[in-house]
C-alpha cells in the first residue's frame, strides 16, 4: 500500500517549509493560505510544481501504474471510438483528437459517407498547425454556425482550455478565416447569429459590462463592417444577475428574436423582441421556456397556478405562441412527472418533438406531432436497461435524428432514426474496450434517514463474494438537478473493473433523477441531504458486505469533489482512499473566485450570517480538524480552470499537510474544468488516480 504518510522527509519538509514561508503572520482568524488564490503568480506555481513533482514521485512507482496509464491512452487515442457529429447546412461536423491529433481536427464529411465503414473526411481546421503556426495554445472550444446554410461559422478557441474563448469567423467555403471578419477578443462570450450581417454579441465590453459572476451582462446588436464599440444596445442586465444572451430563431415562417436574462442559476426572464421592443413573457421565472415554430412550451422547475387551474412541477406545456402573447393561457400538458418518472431532455425535429425521460433512472423516449390541431403520442421502444440520448439531425429540415445507446457493459451504438417509425439504422458501434462478459450490473435502493429510497447501480464480476472484501469505487455528484445515468466508461472498465474492482454510481438528492423535486431536497440550506444519503448509499454497501470500509473508495468532481471532500471528513471511517477532482473546497470564499458568483441559488450566500451558519457546516475546507484522522485525499486541479477556482484544491491540500493528514495533489497546467486537453494528459491524469485507489482498496 502507498505509504503516504511515509512521504520523503526530506521533500516534504521543504514543502511545507515553502508553504508556510508564504502565510504572511495571519491574525488569528485569518487565512493564511490566500496567496494560493493567486492562479499564476510564481510563488503560487512554484508551490504546485513542487507538488505535482512530490505526488508523481511517490505515484509513479506503484505496480501496474504505467501499463494503466498506457491501457487508458488506447483508448482515448483509439481510433476506434465512435465519431459523434452534427449537421451544419449540407455537412456532418466532427471535431477528432487522436495520437497523431492531440489538440484534433475539426472535419467534415456527408452523412452518406458517414454510414460507410471508412467514411472520407476532409480537414476543416487543424487546431494543432494552427497552434503551431501563430504560437498560441489554442484548444477547441466549438462553433456557431449561420442558419440554415452553414456557410459561415463563429469559431471559439481557448488559450489552455478555460471557459473564456476568443471568436473567430470562418468561410466553410474557403476554409479560411474571414479577413476583416466578426472578431471579439478573449471573454466569457455569449454570440450568436441573427443573418449574415448581424450578430446578437455578449461579451466583455470594458468596465462595468460584466455581472459579479464574470459573465456577461449587455447584449448587442453589432452589423458587419462596423466597429464592436458602434454596436447598438439591445439589453442592460444587472450586476447582479448570472448573465443575459441573445439569439433568434431560425425556423421557416416562425424566425423571431430574444434576449434570456439569467438573474440567478435557476430564475430567467425572456424578452420576445418585436419591431425594436422587447416583451417580457408573462412565466414563472423558475420555468424555461423556448418556441418550437408556431408553439410556446413551457417547462416548469415549481408548481404554477394560471388560467384557474395548477399545472405539476416538472410539466412540459404548450401553447399556441401569438395566442399566449395575446393573454391565452389554454395550455396543453406535453409531459406530468410521477414519483419515479422526470422528464431529462426535450428535443425538436422539423414537425416533432422528443421526450427523452428517466423511469427510476433508466431511459424512455416519447414522440409527439402535432396532428389536425392536436398533439399525437407514441412511446419509442428502446432497450429496457439502456441509457439513450437523443439530437435531432437537423431540426429546420429534416424529421431524422440520432439516438445514442450504452449501458455500464454495453459498448456505445449511434442509430439514425426517423420520426414516425420504429425503424432505425444502426451507424456507428463503439468496439468493447473491457472484457465485461463475466461481470454484471444490479440497481439497489438504500433507505434514507427520512425513508427516501436512494438508487445506486452496482457493476461487479458475476461470482462476487459477499465477504467485505472486494475493492470498490463508489462515485457521486448531486447537485445542480444533474443526473447520473448508467453509461460505458472504458477506463473505468480498464483500469478498475478488469481488475476485479466493484463500482457504483449513486443517484442522491441534489441530482435531477426524479425531476426539480429531487433537486431541491438539497438546495442551500438542506445540502447535507446529499451527504448523508452518499454515506447511506456506503454504509448500505457496508451492511451487504459487497465491501467494508478497508476496502473503500469515493470519488467525484466539481460538486462533486466537495461532496466527496465533506463525505470524509464527517465519517472518515467508511473509507480508505478519496479523490477529489476540480472541487468546490472553501464555501466562505466560493463566491468571489471565478463564477462562483452564480451559485449562490444552489449553496447560498456566505456572505449573510444565518445562510453562512449551515454553509460552514460542510465547507471542507473548515471542517478540517487536525485532531481528527482523515482517510488519504488524493485531489487533482487544474490551473487554466477558469470556472473552479484551482485554489479551492491547493488551500485544501496544504492545510490538510500543515495538520498532518494524508495527501496528495496533482494540478494540470492546461485543461480548464475538465483536468486535462489531450489523450497524453488524460492517460496521466487517469493512471495516477486509478493506481491510487488500487494501492490503498486491492
Amino acid at each position: 500500500m502507498l505509504p503516504i504518510e511515509k512521504l520523503s522527509l526530506t521533500a516534504a519538509a521543504a514543502l511545507l517549509s515553502c508553504t508556510m514561508a508564504q502565510a504572511q503572520a495571519p491574525a488569528a482568524d485569518a487565512d493564511p493560505y490566500l496567496w494560493l488564490e493567486e492562479v499564476s503568480s510564481k510563488r503560487a506555481l512554484d508551490w504546485v510544481k513542487q507538488w505535482n513533482s512530490l505526488t508523481t514521485s511517490q505515484l509513479d512507482g506503484l505496480p501496474g501504474i504505467q501499463q494503466t496509464t498506457n491501457a487508458i491512452r488506447e483508448v482515448v487515442d483509439s481510433r476506434e471510438r465512435i465519431p459523434f457529429v452534427e449537421k451544419q447546412g449540407q455537412y456532418l461536423y466532427n471535431f477528432w483528437k487522436d495520437a497523431e491529433h492531440p489538440r484534433g481536427v475539426l472535419r467534415r464529411t456527408t452523412l452518406e459517407r458517414y454510414g460507410t465503414d471508412a467514411p472520407q473526411w476532409d480537414v476543416v481546421l487543424d487546431l494543432d498547425r494552427l497552434a503551431r503556426d501563430e504560437k498560441e495554445n489554442w484548444v477547441w472550444h466549438g462553433m456557431e454556425c449561420l442558419k440554415p446554410h452553414a456557410e459561415r461559422c463563429l469559431f471559439s478557441l481557448t488559450r489552455g482550455g478555460g471557459d473564456a474563448h476568443v471568436v473567430r469567423e470562418f468561410d466553410m467555403s474557403s476554409l479560411q478565416f474571414v479577413p476583416q471578419g466578426f472578431y471579439l477578443p478573449e471573454a466569457k462570450s455569449d454570440v450568436n447569429w441573427v443573418s449574415r450581417d448581424r450578430l446578437f454579441v455578449a461579451t466583455d465590453f470594458g468596465p462595468g459590462s460584466l455581472t459579479s459572476s464574470g459573465y456577461p451582462r449587455i447584449v448587442k446588436e453589432w452589423k458587419r463592417g462596423t466597429p464592436l464599440q458602434a454596436a447598438k444596445l439591445v439589453f442592460e442586465g444587472k450586476l447582479a444577475d448570472i448573465s443575459v444572451s441573445g439569439y433568434s430563431d431560425h425556423y421557416p415562417g416562425f424566425k423571431r428574436e430574444f434576449v434570456l436574462r439569467y438573474t440567478s442559476f435557476f430564475t430567467n426572464e425572456l424578452y420576445f423582441r418585436h419591431a425594436g421592443k422587447l416583451v417580457k413573457l408573462d412565466k414563472p421565472n423558475s420555468a424555461t421556456a423556448f418556441t418550437f415554430k408556431d408553439q410556446l412550451l413551457i417547462r416548469l422547475r415549481g408548481d404554477w397556478n394560471v388560467g384557474n387551474r395548477q399545472y405539476q412541477q416538472g410539466s412540459l406545456l404548450s401553447i399556441d405562441f401569438s395566442g399566449f402573447m395575446a393573454g391565452k393561457r389554454n395550455f396543453t400538458i406535453l409531459y406530468e412527472p410521477e414519483a419515479t418518472r422526470s422528464l431529462q431532455s426535450v428535443t425538436t425535429t422539423r414537425s416533432a418533438i422528443l421526450l427523452t425521460e428517466l423511469v427510476n433512472v433508466r431511459s424512455q423516449v416519447q414522440e409527439l406531432r402535432m396532428q389536425k390541431g392536436k398533439w399525437e403520442r407514441r412511446t419509442v421502444p428502446t432497450p429496457a436497461f439502456a441509457s439513450v440520448s437523443i439530437s435531432s439531425l437537423d431540426y429546420l429540415d429534416s424529421d431524422q435524428y440520432f439516438m445514442v445507446q450504452n449501458d455500464f457493459l454495453t459498448p456505445t451504438t449511434l442509430h439514425l432514426a426517423q420520426v414516425g417509425s420504429d425503424e432505425r439504422r444502426q451507424l456507428k458501434s463503439q468496439p468493447g474496450f473491457f472484457d465485461a462478459s463475466g461481470l454484471k450490473v444490479e440497481q439497489h435502493f438504500a433507505s434514507a434517514r427520512d425513508g427516501t429510497r436512494i438508487p445506486y447501480f452496482v457493476v461487479m464480476r458475476k461470482d462476487l463474494k459477499y465477504d467485505g472484501s472486494n475493492p470498490t469505487l463508489l462515485y457521486g455528484y448531486g447537485g445542480f438537478e444533474i443526473s447520473m445515468k448508467p453509461s460505458y466508461n472504458a477506463t473505468v472498465g480498464r483500469a478498475w473493473l478488469e481488475k476485479g474492482g466493484v463500482y457504483v454510481l449513486s443517484n442522491i438528492r441534489g441530482g435531477g433523477e426524479f425531476g426539480p423535486r429531487w433537486h431541491e431536497a438539497a438546495l442551500k440550506e438542506k445540502r447535507q441531504v446529499s451527504y448523508d444519503d452518499f454515506i447511506t448509499v456506503a454504509e448500505d454497501l457496508i451492511a451487504r458486505k459487497v465491501t467494508s470500509p478497508q476496502h473503500l473508495g469515493i470519488m467525484g468532481g466539481s460538486l462533486g469533489g466537495m461532496l466527496v471532500s465533506v463525505a470524509a471528513l464527517q465519517r472518515p471511517e467508511l473509507f480508505n482512499a478519496v479523490v477529489s477532482q476540480v472541487p468546490l473546497a472553501d464555501m466562505k470564499r466560493y463566491h468571489r473566485m471565478l463564477a462562483g458568483a452564480s451559485w449562490i441559488d444552489e449553496y447560498g450566500d456566505p456572505d449573510r450570517p444565518e445562510e453562512w451558519d449551515y454553509i460552514s457546516r460542510y465547507s471542507p475546507y473548515h471542517l478540517l480538524d487536525r485532531n481528527r484522522s482523515y482517510p488519504p485525499v488524493f485531489f487533482t486541479s487544474s490551473t487554466r480552470d477558469d470556472r473552479v477556482h484551482p485554489a479551492h484544491a491547493r488551500k485544501m491540500v496544504a492545510r490538510m499537510k500543515e495538520q498532518g493528514h494524508q495527501v496528495l495533489y496533482w494540478e494540470n497546467m492546461d485543461g480548464g474544468h475538465g483536468g486535462a486537453v489531450n489523450g497524453e494528459q488524460q492517460a496521466r491524469l487517469y493512471g495516477m488516480v486509478y493506481s491510487f485507489l488500487w494501492d490503498r482498496l486491492k
